[in-house]
């Protein structure tokens, strides 16, 4: 006879399992957005302790990261010369804790050509997902200028890319500068943003998408997709009607943009399949662990998708029980560490399992009973 759930939750909160204290730094708004109590509780149930880190500065009062440890696990979402070197510093003292993510992976996401560069490595062949259709990955045409090309020079620089296009900051710090994109029609209205502008700025094609985005996120190996609203498609008879124009994203209405009828919107999720295995060569590629991605599916061709954009350290709490897939991963990770109380974190793990186990079990009997009665 299983043994009930709350006999395994008894046990589980009695195991002499070792607390695994997880530090974590992040500005303050991702800090009250994320570290939720609901997030504290459940991964205090199973041995994990977050500590909030204190920012070090260059006073001579604040704390040092590594007078701040130890730590089982850091996981950051900081910028800067500073923070990777207090990052630099403490590794050297503790070898053995896991910093997630390294800040050297993290940068390439900083830069959104390089950001990209990894999709490119790994587009798919044709993937196939069950008898309807088949799917691939690619990135979009990408382009980037720093001025405006005459001549030869526009000749080879801009060949294979179509009007219109998305114009992007090169850099995708989190600033709010780098969030400044424009929609741009024609060579008329690229020769007028880069009048205004002395920063470098990559030129992705648009593809029409039927307005929907698609976010893949991934903690480690778990990965969760979600539909959001995303720019409307563009006829050929805007394309000339608006040539010259630049439009900012934020003049750019989708009439269906709130996001309250999406769940009944008729564009069909990608492949759960598909996307995991795009996370995969992500993840893999760039050796990060905490990151999202969108996803847009051509409206022409529904077997052909594009990576758009990855950012490090999305909004998680948006995503429901986000709390056990953190906490899974970070037992996972723990576990097959070199910590050397891995093991007190297996059994603590497969004691996990049980539990759900047992209460999946619980679930089936209730369900029976149900229909009998």
């Amino acid at each position: 006879m299983a043994p009930s759930t709350n006999s395994l939750v008894s046990q589980s909160e009695a195991a002499p399992v070792r607390r695994y204290r997880i530090g974590y730094a992040f500005a303050p708004k991702k800090e009250q957005t994320f570290i939720q109590p609901s997030l504290l509780h459940h991964a205090s149930r199973y041995g994990i302790d977050f500590a909030p880190i204190s920012i070090p500065d260059s006073t001579a009062t604040a704390k040092t990261l590594i007078e701040q440890g130890p730590f089982d696990c850091i996981i950051h979402k900081l910028y800067g010369p500073h923070w990777n070197q207090q990052l630099k510093e403490y590794s050297l003292k503790y070898p053995q804790t896991l910093i997630l993510d390294p800040p050297e992976s993290i940068e390439r996401l900083h830069n959104r050509v390089s950001m990209l560069d990894v999709v490119t490595a790994f587009e798919s062949k044709p993937h196939q997902s069950g008898d309807r259709f088949q799917s691939k990955i690619s990135v979009p045409k990408q382009v980037l200028v720093d001025h405006y090309p005459e001549g030869e020079e526009a000749t080879n620089l801009l060949a294979g890319l179509e009007f219109p296009v998305i114009a992007k900051p090169l850099l995708a710090n989190g600033s709010a500068k780098s969030h400044e994109m424009c929609l741009i029609f024609s060579p008329k209205g690229l020769r007028s943003l880069l009048a205004d502008t002395d920063s470098p700025i990559l030129l992705q094609q648009f593809v029409n998408h039927g307005g929907v985005v698609f976010k893949g996120y991934s903690i480690g190996e778990h990965v969760q997709c979600v539909k959001r609203r995303s720019l409307p498609d563009i006829s050929e008879e805007q394309v000339t009607a608006l040539e010259g124009a630049v439009l900012p994203f934020s003049q750019i209405s989708n009439s269906a943009n709130d996001e309250h009828n999406l769940a009944h919107d008729p564009h069909e999720m990608p492949p759960l399949e598909f996307v995991e295995e795009v996370a995969k060569g992500i993840r893999v590629g760039l050796k990060l662990n905490f990151f999202n991605f969108d996803v847009i599916r051509d409206s022409k061709d529904p077997s052909s998708y594009f990576v758009i954009d990855i950012n490090y350290f999305p909004g998680y709490a948006k995503l429901p029980n986000y709390e056990h897939a953190l906490t899974d991963f970070l037992l996972n990770l723990l576990a097959t560490s070199s910590h050397p109380q891995s093991q007190n974190q297996k059994e603590l793990l497969q004691l996990k399992e049980e539990e759900a186990a047992a209460s999946l079990e619980s679930d089936v009997k209730q369900h029976r009973g149900d229909k009998e009665e």
